[in-house]
This record gives C-alpha cells, sequence and structure tokens, in this order.
C-alpha cells in the first residue's frame, strides 16, 4: 500500500512538473504534438528511472562508503549523460521520425532537472531501493502524463479561434498555469 500512495503522489500531488516546476524546457517545447510528447515521456521514463537505480547504488555503495559525496553531483550527472547518449543511439536506430521531431530536446534531457532532480530526491528523501524505483517510476508517469495532457490541450487550442495576442507561448503558459492548478487540487485527495 505504502508504494501505491508514493506512486500516486508521485504522479498527481508532486508532480515534478506541475508542482516542483523541474524539467519546464521539453515540457514547452516538445508539447505541440501528443506524438512527440509520448515518445519524449517514454526516452525520459527510462533515463529517470535507470539513473535513480544506478544514482542511488553508486551512492551508498560508493560514494558515501568513501566519504565522497560532494561528488554526487558530477557523478550523476555521467551516468545521466551516458543513459541519454544510450537513448539517443536506440532511438536513432529504431524509429527515425521520433528521433528527428525530438530533435535538440533528446540531448537535452542530460540538463533536464526533473532526472537530475528525481535522483536527489531519492537521496534527499532517504527512500530504500525499492522505494526509489517506485518514487522514480511514479516521477516518470507523472512527468508523461502532465506531458500528454498538456500536448493534447494545446494541439485543441490550435484548431480553436485563440486571440492573436494570445497565440503560441502565451497561451501555452496560461494552460500550463491552469493545469498546474488542477494537479494541486490534488493535494487534498491523497496525502503524503
Amino acid at each position: 500500500m505504502e508504494y501505491i500512495l508514493l506512486i500516486v503522489g508521485a504522479i498527481f500531488v508532486n508532480n515534478i512538473l506541475l508542482s516542483q516546476f523541474l524539467g519546464i524546457c521539453p515540457f514547452l517545447g516538445v508539447s505541440s504534438k501528443v506524438d512527440t510528447s509520448l515518445g519524449m515521456s517514454g526516452a525520459v521514463m527510462f533515463v529517470i528511472t535507470i539513473a535513480t537505480m544506478i544514482t542511488y547504488l553508486l551512492n551508498y555503495y560508493l560514494l558515501v562508503p568513501l566519504n565522497i559525496e560532494f561528488m554526487q553531483t558530477i557523478s550523476f550527472i555521467l551516468v545521466i549523460a551516458a543513459l541519454v547518449q544510450m537513448v539517443e543511439i536506440i532511438l536513432k536506430k529504431i524509429s527515425p521520425a521520433l528521433y528527428q521531431a525530438l530533435g535538440i530536446f533528446l540531448p537535452l534531457i542530460t540538463t533536464n532537472c526533473a532526472v537530475l532532480g528525481a535522483a536527489f530526491l531519492t537521496i534527499q528523501k532517504n527512500y530504500s531501493f525499492l522505494g526509489s524505483i517506485t518514487y522514480a517510476v511514479g516521477i516518470s508517469l507523472g512527468f508523461g502524463l502532465a506531458m500528454v495532457v498538456f500536448a493534447g490541450i494545446r494541439e485543441q487550442l490550435d484548431l480553436g479561434k485563440t486571440p492573436v495576442a494570445f497565440k503560441g507561448v502565451p497561451i501555452a503558459l496560461v494552460t500550463a498555469g491552469i493545469l498546474a492548478m488542477a494537479f494541486m487540487g490534488f493535494a487534498g485527495v491523497v496525502k503524503m
């Protein structure tokens, strides 16, 4: 039951994008179409989950025993960069169209603060290894949900009659703000 609450809380209450505001760059940059947001969500989910597992092990079995916790940021970024390179190579081979659609945002997963934030949050919250994986999956699902919902809303807004002054980025920012407020409403439903 604890793990289910952890996942639900990470998806809705503490959504990495909409309540912690980490990972905003791909959220605004790749969310104009549902297809690309699904692809980015899948890539980010893979990277967050695997990176959290590796950084947990790295931290508790290398950095802490050697008393070099000050190397967390550098070592975590190296792990994330290696994983992103792997995802980039796989996507280029498996789905060249998605690789082209994601463009510059794919290598930017390396500097996506949601990925690094997930690694640090699991250590900061002192989760077990299984708890860290569960939390990482929840964060990833929350990231994906926010991306896909936002992309769907943006696609519908493109079909409607938006005032000229609000077309493009302004309406996207207003929509993101309203979506964030909607997700904050879940805070009263799920206690963490």
